[in-house]
């Protein structure tokens, strides 16, 4: 397998062939049965590069896309990499996306893409990717969550009573949503719910300042803030969640979520994104990207109702089997196998 580090994204995702087709040529002329590739490699390139690889069948992963991402004020173009991405798509023999949101999306934005192309578009470019296309989740190691002993920073010192635990996951960036999770948590104040927050993930050097004003704001609130170290203790804090929440705005399938709800949390999501492919919607809170507070509003009106659904018993957690491994791994086998190739 080859990989870069995780940074400097525009210039990776650019450089990448060049990268490899001279430092990894060997790598790449060996002897080889199947290209996988994530949809991060710019494939066109690297296979004019090293002619060989034209020789393999290639499967596409499509872990997101760059036409769905919300962009940040001081971010740059992503009009490179996303016509790059075109290309990558007609270079493969196979498109693997991880939810039929991510598929539906990249398909309506390379249309929206090629509409802007003043001339000389050829007819039929979203059709042959749509043939190419099929929806596989990345699979989650099921048996690896649910046989965790439940373990909550603090709950033995609880002398009476048991708190709402909520369990926010994610980085701590500015697609994930942290504007709404403050409006959320002050909603949840207003209503007069016990509840303890433990947020887990990622913490950049350039993380929004709304995560800071989260962690001093509601202190006696938070009983973990930051990435969980040891993969013992997260899976132990994730089976000891009530509740997992979302407020994020740019999510294809969102595995940490979907690794909670393995762990037996009930999920509370926005009505949106690939969370639509994944739960019902009584696990969904209606969307309002465009006002913050209202659908902060629905979050907690979700939240209280789950609360209530956990206190009478009637609480079920959705069933995330067909996402297991075991499950996934047969249709993994097919899509890798060459149509050039016997059985």
């Amino acid at each position: 397998m080859l990989d870069l580090p995780p940074r400097h994204f525009s210039w990776r995702v650019r450089g990448n062939p060049l990268y490899w087709s001279m430092v990894e040529r060997d790598t790449l002329e060996g002897a080889h049965d199947l290209l996988l590739v994530t949809s991060m490699v710019d494939l066109a390139t690297l296979r004019g590069l090293v002619p060989a690889l034209s020789r393999l069948h290639t499967v596409v992963y499509f872990h997101e896309n760059q036409f769905e991402y919300p962009q940040t004020k001081q971010q740059y173009s992503l009009l490179d990499i996303q016509i790059s991405s075109i290309y990558t798509a007609l270079s493969a023999d196979r498109l693997l996306f991880n939810s039929r949101y991510n598929r539906d999306s990249f398909m309506s934005g390379c249309a929206a893409l090629l509409n802007k192309f003043p001339d000389r578009v050829p007819p039929g470019v979203v059709s042959v990717l749509q043939a190419r296309a099929a929806v596989l989740p990345v699979p989650i190691s099921i048996d690896n969550f649910s046989v965790a002993a439940p373990q909550w920073p603090g709950a033995e010192n609880q002398s009476s009573g048991t708190p709402l635990r909520l369990l926010w996951v994610g980085r701590f960036e500015h697609d994930k949503g942290g504007d709404g999770l403050l409006r959320l948590l002050h909603c949840l104040e207003r209503t007069g719910l016990d509840f303890e927050l433990a947020m887990t993930g990622q913490q950049f050097r350039h993380s929004p300042q709304v995560f800071s004003e989260i962690e001093s704001s509601f202190s006696r609130r938070i009983v973990q803030f930051g990435y969980v170290e040891s993969a013992g203790e997260y899976r132990a804090l994730l089976r000891a969640a009530h509740i997992v929440l979302s407020t994020a705005s740019h999510e294809f399938q969102g595995l940490a979520v979907m690794e909670a709800v393995a762990s037996g949390c009930l999920p509370a999501v926005p009505d949106r994104l690939g969370y639509r492919d994944f739960y019902p919607a009584n696990f969904r809170y209606a969307s309002h990207p465009d006002n913050l507070e209202r659908e902060a509003e629905s979050a907690a009106a979700r939240i209280q109702q789950l609360a209530l659904d956990l206190q009478a018993g009637t609480a079920r957690v959705p069933d995330m089997s067909a996402f297991g491994s075991s499950h996934l791994a047969p249709q993994y086998a097919l899509e890798f196998q060459s149509p050039n190739r016997a059985p």
